[in-house]
């Protein structure tokens, strides 16, 4: 059971992944600007909770569906990969809007 949280956040972001390379949103339409945005967006995510542990506002909550390990202090592994398929899932959104707002107003 410990395993079942990151086990969930993988199979959304093979979910991300998947609608990324059906209607090339992120990675699929420009993978180095993809993979920066990307990395920028953790980070930024990262220190936040680093931020937010150090000024006692974020704490790691116990419970048995996580394994345990920890990354930082207070910052569990699976915040690394909650973080990225926030990322991804933000930046899929944007590509499908932004391609969609291309093709209606090329349209008009």
């Amino acid at each position: 059971m410990t395993l079942l949280y990151l086990a969930a956040l993988l199979v959304a972001l093979f979910g991300m992944v998947v609608l990324d390379r059906r209607f090339a949103l992120f990675f699929w339409r420009d993978a180095l600007r993809a993979a920066a945005v990307l990395v920028v967006g953790v980070l930024f995510f990262f220190v936040w909770d680093v931020a937010g542990v150090g000024n006692g506002i974020f704490f790691r909550g116990e419970t048995s569906f996580m394994t345990g390990l920890q990354v930082a202090p207070e910052i569990p592994l699976e915040e690394i990969f909650f973080l990225t398929l926030l990322c991804y899932l933000t930046m899929n959104v944007y590509g499908a809007v932004s391609g969609r707002l291309m093709r209606s107003g090329s349209a008009q």
